[in-house]
């Protein structure tokens, strides 16, 4: 049976080291959920928000087989928790994706410089109720706001800029997760409207945000390109790791 977790200090120590500001929402409980096979003392446990699963402590086969419904990110915290979820999902996609570091110091003067890339007819908005709206009706812009669950969620914890042309989203960067002390930062351009610096402009804007407001903006790549950009705004690559796209399986109860 799978439970899920109220009191989340019971599993801090399960994902002691562990660098991903997702965890930190689950277990802050900010946003996400921790579940667990024995809530008394857990000796194993998963940290789940938007869609990203993450397993940690002893490898526990009901945990991995009692995946939330649709398509899930499994992070394994080591070798034999990933020897399990290719067991259990041998179809799953192996990726490699990559950890940025969480100690970068901006130079606002250069951030500031990248706002005067935006070219003509775009427009530069926070994202509010009505830019919320917007987004969710984009598949392309709904991770911006889709993990906090409510409007009224996203305005209080969720912060986020886009950049409109005649009134359509085209690109923005967003919270995809808040934790206490920061965001992970999620970003992305409508592909009609690529290759014209509005991804760097849109992530400039809101790391400019994130500074005024002291909160850390946590970058974690899933390609090159964006381990790219993240070095473009003063980020460093720190390491690879490997994950799982899953889309199948039970809904954790």
């Amino acid at each position: 049976m799978v439970y899920e977790l109220h009191d989340t200090s019971k599993v801090k120590r399960l994902f002691e080291g562990w660098d991903e500001t997702p965890i930190y929402s689950c277990i802050q409980k900010i946003m996400g959920k921790i579940y667990v096979v024995n809530p008394e003392n857990p000796i194993s446990a998963f940290a789940f928000v938007g869609c990203f699963g993450f397993y940690a402590g002893k490898p526990d086969l009901e945990l991995i087989k009692n995946k939330p419904a649709g398509f899930v990110i499994m992070v394994p915290q080591n070798r034999n928790w990933a020897e399990l979820i290719e067991h259990v999902y041998p179809d799953a996609r192996k990726v490699t994706r990559y950890a940025i570091r969480k100690d970068t110091i901006f130079y606002p003067d250069a951030l500031k410089n990248n706002l005067q890339l935006l070219p003509d007819g775009y427009k530069l908005k926070n994202i509010d109720g009505k830019i919320y709206e917007k987004c969710l009706k984009n598949p392309v812009t709904a991770d911006f706001v889709s993990a906090f669950g409510s409007k009224e969620q996203y305005l209080k914890y969720g912060r986020g800029m886009v950049i409109l042309k005649d009134g359509r989203i085209v690109s923005g960067a967003s919270s995809y997760t808040r934790y206490k002390d920061g965001i992970e930062l999620e970003v992305e351009t409508v592909e009609s409207e690529r290759r014209k610096k509005l991804a760097l402009i849109s992530c400039s804007a809101l790391i400019l945000r994130c500074l005024e407001e002291d909160l850390y903006p946590s970058w974690d790549a899933h390609d090159m390109n964006s381990v790219h950009l993240a070095e473009k705004l003063g980020y460093k690559f720190d390491h690879t790791y490997t994950a799982y796209e899953v889309t199948v399986g039970e809904k954790t109860h």
